[in-house]
């Protein structure tokens, strides 16, 4: 029996993106315990010419939901990328993860074929069938900035492990 394209992305996107909170929540007690402001976290980078933190928490949910609407012929939504607390970072992913919930299964699933258009900030837009897309862009671009993020946190001392990341904790 073959794997649904509904079944590839969405169980993935929402595990993942409830870990991410989990992360947040683990972001915040250190913070209160080193006494310092949460804020600081939002600006971490691990290179001076990488996106900070903040900005790979938007990229993830920005994926997450890019993909679920594109596969299901939707325009994503849009967010206004403004989140400035780690409070407004749970928001967007929560979000994210309401709109990831709220697309039915009947309208993913059957989009391997499907054309696929994803704009680009300063280049042409890449041009994509859907399961191509979902394999080969999607899933490597979501995990790239969610690891992106666990890495910050973990550099900057937040206690996770293995099992933080992979939400088995």
């Amino acid at each position: 029996m073959s794997i649904s394209m509904h079944a590839a992305c969405v169980p993935v996107f929402l595990k993942q993106l409830g870990a991410m909170l989990k992360w947040l929540d683990k972001a915040e007690a250190h913070a209160q315990a080193k006494k310092f402001d949460t804020a600081v976290y939002l600006g971490l980078r691990l290179a001076p010419d990488m996106l900070p933190f903040a900005s790979q928490i938007r990229i993830t949910s920005d994926t997450a939901k890019g993909c679920v609407a594109r596969l299901s012929g939707q325009e994503p939504p849009k967010f206004e990328d403004n989140e400035a607390t780690l409070d407004e970072l749970r928001q967007r992913i929560r979000k994210t993860i309401d709109y990831v919930q709220s697309v039915p299964a009947s309208a993913i699933d059957g989009s391997e074929e499907r054309d696929i258009t994803l704009p680009m900030r300063n280049r042409d837009p890449l041009h994509f069938k859907g399961e191509f897309y979902l394999k080969h862009w999607a899933l490597p671009n979501f995990f790239f900035h969610c690891t992106t993020a666990y890495a910050l946190l973990r550099h900057a001392g937040v206690e996770l492990g293995k099992p933080d990341f992979l939400s088995v904790a």
